[in-house]
């Protein structure tokens, strides 16, 4: 089983880089084999770090041969997908947005499809925008056809939609203990539902 966390930030090791790593450490504590990716570090090779729409269907020649088509391969091989972003005005950061905009070719092949999602956001305030980063994370998961985890039982209560934390994460002790149980819930449920993809 393969669990990715995909670092929606533009710096690779941050407070939304340190929630995923505890992420994932639950979820190789449940048995997963795990992997941290960087959506900036994924655009970083491109000309144009964004999508254009520019063939119908996507041909994906846009990254063919980059970092980038390395990722998107790696991310139709995982059975869970942790999706983290900290907060910018109310929503993803651009580099996430960006990366999962140029998943068009992702999406008409399925290679998301039944993968297992959840979500983590930061923000620089306790209520600072985390539950609609959150969901947007969820909506750009159900694009793909995504099965979207959040809040579980008394013992798996990642928080309502997933795990929302505030800069710094290093002192955050409840965004930590909410991501580890985020990334225990991704693997429990795409352990369940391996036969699915």
């Amino acid at each position: 089983m393969l669990i990715v966390g995909l670092n929606g930030s533009p710096n690779d090791d941050g407070n939304t880089s340190l929630l995923l790593n505890k992420a994932l450490v639950a979820a190789e504590d449940d048995g997963a084999e795990t992997k941290l990716i960087s959506a900036a570090e994924s655009l970083s090779e491109l000309a144009k770090p964004y999508c254009t729409a520019c063939s119908h269907p996507c041909s994906a020649d846009c990254y063919q041969d980059t970092a980038l088509e390395e990722q998107y391969q790696l991310l139709a091989e995982a059975d869970g997908l942790l999706v983290g972003s900290p907060v910018y005005f109310g929503t993803v950061s651009a580099q996430l947005k960006s990366f999962w905009d140029m998943t068009r070719n992702l999406r008409q092949e399925q290679g998301l499809l039944n993968t297992v999602g959840g979500a983590l956001a930061i923000g620089a305030a306790r209520f600072g925008g985390q539950e609609t980063t959150l969901k947007a994370i969820h909506d750009m998961m159900l694009v793909q056809g995504m099965i979207v985890v959040g809040d579980g039982d008394s013992e798996s209560d990642s928080g309502h939609q997933g795990a929302a934390g505030r800069i710094m994460a290093a002192d955050d002790s409840e965004a930590q203990e909410r991501a580890e149980i985020i990334g225990r819930r991704v693997a429990k449920v795409a352990k369940a539902t391996s036969e699915l993809r």
